[in-house]
């Protein structure tokens, strides 16, 4: 590099966004990913050791992906290349190969093919890699946020490994935030600027673990906020509100608000109300709220509030909290709107949880032994014990019914689920009045 070059990188460098600017060099600036970039973790020991094999990293926006890759840039004796899904195509990645082959001939070295968005590469694409992965012309890393065991061909999968990268967690965001603040030589410290405690606490929450959107928003934060009578850039939480363009809205995930707006949520589509649930929904929704916590919430109560006077209740809230999984914000507000109204409106019944409650307590309070005539049989020598002998077939017998003891003796007689006069239930209680009275 000559010293145009070099001082053209320095400017680029300089220009460059802040997020960009702060990315780690080495694996032990990486905030966060510990569970694969932690000093014990297989991630961590092979870039270390310099034997990196295909990997695909996958998860959501920035968490790291491109990071890594970069790390792995400037750690590796390898050669390194990088290409976008989005705009390369096949003549790119013939480029790369046939580069990669005369650089593992001429000088025995490999060569590492970064493909970022490697989802958006169609069948035919991806497939034309598989040779070359497959017998190490190149090393492949591919970065997705989409999952790749549906979006990446499965015999390319088969010869990477896929690590899961996860949202920052809320303190590895605040540790960003007050680095770029405060670093004078890659951050934004020559600026003099100082964010104050609950504007950092804001924007890492509402930065939704990408901190590639809390970054920015701090850049923009000091770039445009004019100096104050001390001379120093202050990032308030006004400030910090108009930068993440989100409205501060008085709800602490950690607090007592936090259990007041989720309890109301649920005691709304308990109580039958669709119109507050979908309200309250929005309101956990605009503050940054996990929704995986609210789709489990919807689950938990399509069984203890609705259980079998609706049974398709909880088939509607785990597609929902699997299709919120796959989907990702802004569109899974969508599909959580469209399970917690019909929670709402579905028929109610809380049979299910009153008879597991009625039988813990039960299970805890007396000792019982099974009948024998319930106990296995399935084995050389029952009969000598007892068991199974006397068992009745419910299918030889009409409406696949016949009375028979179930409970343990100690208990005969009482009653644990009770079905109600609500929905399906009241079919179910239907049917069950109508067999035993026939049998």
């Amino acid at each position: 590099m000559d010293l145009f070059e070099y001082a053209k990188s320095k400017t680029m460098e300089r220009e460059s966004p802040l997020a960009s600017r702060l990315r780690p060099r080495t694996l032990d600036e990486v905030v966060g990913q510990q569970h694969i970039v932690g000093k014990d973790k297989l991630l961590y020991r092979a870039i270390k050791a310099d034997k990196l094999t295909s990997v695909i990293f996958y998860g959501p926006p920035g968490t790291g992906k491109t990071t890594l890759a970069k790390v792995i840039a400037n750690t590796t004796s390898a050669n390194f290349t990088q290409i976008n899904a989005t705009v390369a195509g096949k003549k790119d990645m013939e480029e790369v190969v046939k580069q990669a082959q005369d650089t593992l001939g001429m000088y025995g070295k490999k060569t590492i093919l970064f493909i970022d968005e490697i989802h958006r590469f169609n069948k035919s694409q991806q497939d034309y890699l598989l040779p070359f992965v497959e017998d190490g012309t190149v090393i492949l890393i591919g970065a997705t946020t989409e999952n790749p065991y549906f979006e990446v061909n499965g015999a390319l999968l088969s010869r990477s490994i896929v690590f899961e990268l996860k949202a920052l967690e809320i303190p590895e965001i605040k540790e960003l935030i007050l680095r770029a603040v405060q670093d004078t030589e890659r951050g934004m410290g020559s600026y003099q600027a100082m964010i104050d405690e609950d504007a950092l606490d804001f924007l890492a929450d509402m930065a939704g673990g990408d901190a590639r959107s809390a970054l920015n928003a701090i850049e923009l934060g000091i770039l445009t906020t004019p100096r104050g009578e001390d001379g120093k850039i202050h990032i308030t939480l006004e400030v910090a509100s108009e930068c993440i363009q989100k409205r501060v809205v008085r709800y602490d995930k950690n607090g007592d608000n936090h259990y007041d707006i989720i309890s109301a949520f649920i005691k709304s589509m308990r109580g039958s109300d669709p119109d507050a649930a979908v309200y309250y929904l929005a309101k956990m929704l605009y503050a940054g709220e996990d929704v995986k916590f609210i789709a489990r919430r919807i689950m938990i109560l399509a069984s203890e509030d609705i259980g079998n006077a609706d049974p398709q209740a909880i088939q509607v809230a785990v597609a929902a909290a699997q299709a919120v999984e796959r989907v990702g914000m802004p569109e899974s507000q969508i599909i959580l709107a469209q399970a917690a109204a019909y929670m709402a409106c579905a028929p109610k019944s809380n049979s299910a949880v009153n008879a597991i409650f009625a039988a813990m307590d039960s299970v805890k309070h007396k000792r019982t032994t099974v009948p024998a005539h319930l106990q296995d049989a399935h084995y050389g020598g029952h009969e000598k014990l007892g068991h199974g002998i006397g068992y009745k077939y419910a299918h030889d017998f009409p409406n696949h019914y016949v009375e028979q003891q179930y409970l343990p003796s100690e208990i005969l007689g009482e009653t644990f689920y009770e079905l109600s006069d609500m929905g399906y239930e009241k079919k179910l209680k239907e049917h069950m009045e109508k067999i035993r009275e026939q049998a």
